[in-house]
């Protein structure tokens, strides 16, 4: 299984730096699967929530909705550009926007209450130390939400290509990996429609 993803932070940066002003556009039906995947999170009113790889904030506003006005939600980027796309659609208003790599994140430990990460996995170069670091920043018993709002043959065949064995979100290869980095896979849903892995954090990390 590998480990790494494909992606060093530079490339993906350049990537989506590209696509940053035109994102919203190209997938403009997405937002009842967003919130749908945010309410599977189970927020506490007045938690504390990252939103790791938030690129143009898409869930930010459910997020906030989840929370409520004394929650704390943060969105993490490492593109400069997903984050003023952000900010140019008003989303910043629901959410503190912050210019960083969710493998090093400016937090202190066990500080939130869950992460919630949009087609971030396949992005970090380093996946089992990136879904770790997530592990550091939530408190034991928090959760953490991998979402993608379609599945992953739907995704595949939108590449132009077939899901094959080693894919990170296949659930024999999430499951280890999410252990191995201090997380327990708690419920795996993989549809046309959405892919939703929700995991909680182990007590102590590995």
């Amino acid at each position: 299984m590998a480990q790494d993803g494909t992606d060093d932070p530079a490339a993906v940066r350049e990537f989506f730096t590209q696509r940053a002003d035109t994102w919203d556009a190209r997938f403009p039906d997405d937002g009842p699967a967003f919130a749908a995947a945010v309410a599977g999170l189970g927020l506490p009113r007045d938690g504390a929530v990252l939103d790791a790889g938030c690129g143009t904030g898409r869930a930010l506003p459910a997020l906030r909705d989840a929370v409520g006005p004394s929650g704390i939600v943060l969105g993490a980027d490492l593109t400069p550009a997903m984050l003023t796309a952000a900010a140019r659609m008003g989303r910043d208003r629901a959410g503190q926007l912050l210019l960083a790599d969710v493998s090093r994140l400016p937090l202190r430990d066990a500080c939130l209450d869950a992460v919630f990460a949009a087609g971030l996995i396949s992005h970090l170069a380093d996946r089992r130390a990136g879904l770790r670091e997530l592990a550091r920043v939530v408190r034991p018993g928090g959760s953490l939400a991998l979402f993608h709002p379609i599945g992953r043959a739907a995704l595949a065949a939108r590449q132009g290509r077939t899901p094959t064995p080693d894919d990170v979100r296949a659930e024999p290869n999430l499951r280890p990996l999410l252990a191995e980095a201090g997380w327990r896979l708690d419920s795996y849903a993989d549809e046309e429609e959405r892919f939703l892995a929700l995991a909680v954090r182990s007590g102590r990390l590995p």
